[in-house]
């Protein structure tokens, strides 16, 4: 595996500052990047896996991340498995708290046991260290003003009220 390949994974629903800051720091640090909408199981998501796949393309270029970015998606599977089949040597996770550190560190060490995958944590910029997907669906659902805290795809398409309804 190539450890100038990266992943980063995520959920995106929706993308936020803080996934596109960490977008681009990890964009200027690997050759290729897969920036990966996964499917998680666990969590009714707001927006389908298409639609959060467009906002990042959009959000990407009009945010001017530079770089060889590719957006796509994988809902079977390990995330193991899309790396291997990308030739990719690294995860890049973005991480908040001691809460996130917590929650990672045990998928970290499988994952580099499966597949011998490394796994970087890259600290947010502090603007963006309290928000979360979860923090803006709640505040879209309830018609409050989310533009500080996505890119303007995510804050117009949002706006429109496209993004207030639960879907998969």
């Amino acid at each position: 595996m190539n450890n100038r390949i990266a992943v980063v994974p995520g959920s995106f629903d929706p993308p936020t500052l803080g996934h596109i800051d960490v977008i681009r720091r990890a964009a200027a640090l690997y050759d290729e990047l897969h920036v990966l909408v996964v499917h998680n199981p666990g969590k009714e998501a707001m927006l389908p896996i298409a639609q959060r796949l467009t906002l990042l393309e959009q959000s990407i270029a009009e945010e001017g991340v530079v770089g060889n970015v590719i957006v796509a998606s994988w809902s079977v599977g390990l995330l193991v498995d899309y790396a291997q089949d990308v030739n990719a040597g690294v995860l890049v996770k973005g991480i908040r708290s001691q809460v996130d550190v917590a929650y990672e560190t045990p998928m970290a060490i499988v994952n580099r046991h499966l597949a011998e995958i490394e796994t970087v944590f890259l600290l947010p910029d502090p603007a963006h260290a309290l928000v979360s997907s979860s923090l803006v669906r709640q505040v879209a659902a309830l018609g409050g003003d989310v533009s500080p805290f996505v890119p303007g795809p995510v804050a117009r398409f949002l706006d429109t009220g496209a993004g207030s309804a639960p879907r998969g």
